[in-house]
């Protein structure tokens, strides 16, 4: 959650909303000159993404 900028009860709308503004700001495809840890950050938020929009996945990470 801290990741994507959203809190634990964040919408499935409001966690894709997140995830496009960091991918478009990180993604090494959308920077003019790419730097390694932009790269490693965009993994980091494409990782909680997937986890957070896959409610099964969801559910056993709020455990």
């Amino acid at each position: 959650y801290k990741v994507l900028g959203v809190n634990r009860y964040a919408t499935p709308a409001e966690i894709k909303i997140a995830y496009r503004k960091l991918a478009l700001k990180y993604h090494p495809d959308k920077t003019e000159t790419p730097q390694v840890a932009d790269t490693e950050k965009f993994i980091i938020i494409k990782e909680a993404y997937e986890t957070l929009s896959d409610p099964e996945q969801r559910r056993i990470y709020n455990r």
